[in-house]
């Protein structure tokens, strides 16, 4: 494998992802035991609830949390984040799996990762990594970044006992899609509390047997902004790193990869458009004045996604048929050929 290609791929993945460089010294590597007890004694967060606005995320650590999720496939699995709070931002400097029981819908933390959980931390701390454990983190696959009503419960129970702690979706399956890793960080809001009225959030889709779910949490917890960062110091661990995930996304195609989760998409579409009350069955006419609640415009960003998830994956199918295979690119049809000769004549 030309290394050239290997950093080629590794700065598209950092561009896409707007991986932002730091030196190796700056504060956000620096750890202040007796800055951090005061801000855990002065508890900020207790007296608002929408404290923490950002979550500031080690390149490192996405990609431990992203490796982690693509090996579940499409079961979820479960792990835990540490590093510590500058003010209203969470940062997040590195990461680990704890061994879980995952399956398509949740996971289960038994005692097993508790004691694993213990276990890691107390080498960390042995070898001068004094960072607490300060969120957790977990995949959707195939569903999106939001949390569940059970994701809600568990991330309560968390911020009640061990804050400041922050909660993590990493979708695995929207990721191969997309190219671009679909993160998500979220705070719960003390129970009972009601949030002021944002307006309307980001659109996201989806699947219509977990619009329900969504919706009914959908005022529980809030969204931070994301931001991603790496240095110098990194460098050898993110080039063991890069290099295992790279093999992995040449070795896969997302095509395939991916095949049962697109097909999912086209049914939850037809779906959703058959439950909708935007088509005059006996017609088959859209009325817009119908569509007050956007139904419909919600479909089409649904099938544009699709659509675009389609041809960025059978793009990426062409591309390394081209360079492995040497096959070049391919020839249009003779006819399109003629055809488009006829249309310039």
């Amino acid at each position: 494998m030309d290394p050239m290609d290997v950093e080629t791929a590794r700065a598209t993945f950092e561009l896409e992802n707007q991986v932002v460089a730091v030196p190796s010294n700056d504060g956000v590597f620096q750890w202040n035991a007796a800055e951090q007890r005061a801000i855990q004694s002065a508890k900020p967060w207790s007296k608002d609830p929408n404290y923490f606005k950002q979550a500031k995320v080690s390149a490192l650590a996405l990609l431990k949390m992203v490796m982690h999720a693509r090996s579940g496939g499409s079961l979820e699995i479960m792990g835990l984040m540490t590093g510590k709070v500058d003010g209203n931002t969470m940062i997040v400097l590195d990461s680990f799996a704890l061994p879980v029981e995952g399956t398509e819908t949740r996971v289960n933390a038994a005692a097993e990762a508790n004691e694993y959980m213990v276990e890691y931390i107390t080498a960390s701390n042995n070898i001068g990594r004094l960072e607490n454990v300060i969120g957790w983190y977990h995949s959707h696959p195939g569903y999106g970044c939001w949390l569940s009503g059970i994701d809600c419960h568990t991330q309560m129970n968390n911020q009640s006992f061990q804050e400041p702690f922050l909660a993590v979706v990493i979708d695995p399956v929207r990721t191969i899609s997309a190219g671009k890793v679909n993160f998500g960080a979220f705070r719960t809001y003390p129970k009972g509390y009601k949030p002021p009225d944002g307006g309307e959030s980001d659109y996201q889709s989806i699947p219509i047997d977990k619009i329900e779910d969504f919706g009914v949490h959908a005022k529980e917890y809030y969204p931070l902004e994301v931001t991603y960062f790496k240095s110098t110091s990194d460098s050898r661990m993110l080039d063991q790193l890069w290099n295992r995930y790279w093999l992995t996304t040449l070795a896969s195609s997302p095509l395939l990869t991916n095949a049962s989760y697109m097909t999912d998409q086209m049914a939850d579409i037809a779906k959703k458009l058959s439950d909708s009350s935007v088509i005059k069955p006996s017609k088959w006419t859209l009325h817009s004045q119908m569509d007050s609640d956007g139904k419909l415009q919600k479909i089409g960003r649904d099938s544009a996604k699709a659509s675009s998830e389609a041809v960025h994956g059978r793009m990426a199918q062409v591309i390394k048929e081209c360079l492995f295979n040497f096959t070049g690119i391919p020839a249009a049809p003779a006819a399109a050929v003629a055809a488009n000769g006829e249309g310039t004549a």
